[in-house]
């Protein structure tokens, strides 16, 4: 499998996979009316699941403090007519600042499954997910969204161009809201 694929590239969002089971998303959000590295917190996830209620089922997001939070999303059950099972995310947040720096970095919690979850939902292994904001200026900020999956969670070569449109939709849907705040 070739490394270095861009899998999808539109109106400044790029997907591209670095590795097997390691994708990288990159894309800007500006707005001049706010400041944004204000807004980049565990609320800025929630407004992320708001935002798109036709891709995830049920999300649970437990904030524990400013720098912890654990997260239970039910995608969709987006693939089901292609034979791939429904997938679920549980994972456990923790929020570091650096300088110039909002990271927030996740893994996948396995050792538990939620109640509320089908029985034939499988986890969505994140073995490393890290999301780096860097404040470029107080007003327009570069997202660089790393995830690694653990091995045994396989994304077939047809899936990942279809992966690129979902973020796409998500995070474009965020970029819009948040960049037509006005204050």
């Amino acid at each position: 499998m070739d490394s270095n694929v861009i899998l999808f590239n539109k109106e400044g969002f790029t997907f591209t996979r670095i590795t097997k089971n390691n994708y990288n998303l990159n894309f800007t959000m500006e707005n001049k009316y706010i400041i944004l590295p204000k807004i980049i917190d565990f609320n800025l996830m929630k407004l992320i699941y708001d935002l798109n209620t036709d891709v995830y089922e049920k999300v649970e997001l437990n904030v524990i403090n400013d720098y912890e939070a654990v997260s239970t999303m039910l995608i969709k059950h987006l693939f089901e007519d292609l034979g791939l099972p429904q997938r679920y995310s549980f994972i456990n947040i923790h929020k570091f600042i650096d300088d110039d720096k909002i990271i927030f970095k996740s893994k996948s919690n396995k050792n538990y499954k939620p109640s509320w979850i089908p029985e034939n939902a499988e986890l969505m292994s994140v073995n490393d997910s890290t999301v780096t904001c860097n404040v470029i200026t107080e007003h327009k900020i570069e997202f660089i969204v790393n995830i690694l999956f653990e091995p045994i969670m396989v994304v077939p070569p047809f899936a990942e161009k279809m992966v690129g449109m979902i973020l796409f939709k998500i995070f474009k849907r965020v970029k819009q809201f948040i960049e037509n705040i006005r204050m």
